[in-house]
């Protein structure tokens, strides 16, 4: 390890620090939230015994299944274990169109072991859209995990309640630790903090592997920022019911299971599409109607209040979701090229985007969705 690599951390730090406060200007501009972003206002700490390493100067791979590294009393050479498929990957990266990048290495301050996380990218096949045989739309909210539905009608639920039940526990206990403040107390609650990380990835591994079928096209809302777009009241005086809410929506981790469910979906010979998320469980499939009534008491009962269509408000948005997938598809397969993605578009295009959103309607023959 040397201190560039040390230094490319720090300025990696740094740049996402800038951009978050960049971001909440931009929030602030819209009237999206009224908090000050506090980031930089101390220097950042490093707590974790984590460090970035780059290929073929920090570390590389050798023989027999080994890995040296560079340290400060020179480089070693150890033998490392993983899945049997990424073992194949590292074995003969070239082979598999693996191209190696940088590594971080970390130690569980539990289990007392190093591990290297190395980072990978895998050339896909580029005729992955000719092979298209599903296309569906995932739903993700705080009820349930996800809610996934393709054209033909075939749904599938995926409820966290389970999940909810561990968040609540461990926020129960969390809350007494922190209330009895001893050293042993702190112990438990960095191993607490452990047990949740590792409770929140096996959950958006096991459902992103659920959804991740091979040669779909997925649909996946775009929910960036959608914390900040989301009513939240910090107070003092807030309530305890106020406070648990809170609480729910900054455990969220859609991000965790779309970025899961984005890669697995490539790897197994799909696409993966960024939907617009505006009005999903507000609109009727059948007769197109948006308004906010159509979701009586903020239920999950969706009533249409103009042909009375009634369903579950998140199969309502992962059929809309759908929709919106199969008409990107539509455009990429007419015009060979991927239209505007909601990251990377203006507020004009995004309006021309809702406008032909409202003019589609849900049928469960694919061929006349539109």
């Amino acid at each position: 390890m040397n201190i560039p690599s040390l230094s490319s951390n720090l300025a990696a730090v740094y740049k996402t620090l800038w951009e978050r406060a960049r971001a909440n200007a931009a929030h602030k501009a819209k009237g999206w939230t009224k908090r000050r972003y506090q980031g930089l206002d101390k220097a950042p700490r490093f707590t974790a015994l984590t460090v970035t390493l780059n290929h073929r100067q920090d570390w590389s791979l050798g023989k027999e299944q080994t890995v040296s590294i560079g340290t400060l009393i020179g480089r070693i050479r150890c033998r490392y274990e993983g899945w049997n498929r990424h073992l194949e990957w590292l074995a003969q990266p070239l082979y598999h169109g693996i191209t190696l990048g940088a590594a971080k290495l970390w130690h569980d301050p539990v289990s007392k072991v190093w591990y290297l996380l190395v980072s990978i990218e895998k050339l896909l096949d580029p005729r992955a859209m000719g092979s298209i045989t599903t296309v569906k739309g995932v739903d993700l909210n705080r009820r349930n995990i996800a809610v996934e539905s393709n054209t033909r009608g075939k749904c599938r639920f995926y409820p966290g309640g389970h999940w909810r039940h561990l968040a609540e526990r461990a926020a129960s206990t969390r809350s007494a630790l922190q209330a009895k403040g001893t050293r042993g107390a702190k112990a438990v609650l960095r191993k607490l903090a452990l047990r949740e990380r590792r409770l929140n990835a096996d959950t958006a591994h096991c459902v992103s592997k659920a959804i991740a079928e091979p040669h779909a096209t997925v649909g996946l809302e775009w929910l960036k920022d959608i914390r900040n777009r989301t009513e939240r009241r910090h107070s003092k005086k807030a309530s305890v019911r106020r406070r648990k809410a809170n609480r729910k929506v900054s455990s969220w981790s859609f991000a965790e299971v779309q970025a899961k469910t984005a890669y697995k979906t490539r790897l197994s010979g799909g696409v993966p599409v960024w939907v617009d998320a505006d009005y999903t469980s507000q609109t009727c499939p059948i007769c197109g109607h948006i308004r906010q009534k159509n979701r009586p008491d903020h239920g999950l009962l969706f009533v249409c209040a103009q042909c009375g269509h009634t369903l579950h408000a998140d199969l309502v948005a992962a059929r809309n979701i759908s929709m919106r997938t199969l008409l990107i598809r539509q455009d990429w397969v007419r015009t060979g090229r991927l239209s505007a993605a909601p990251e990377a578009s203006g507020d004009e295009t995004k309006a021309a985007r809702l406008s032909r959103y409202a003019e589609l309607r849900w049928s469960l023959d694919a061929s006349s969705v539109l």
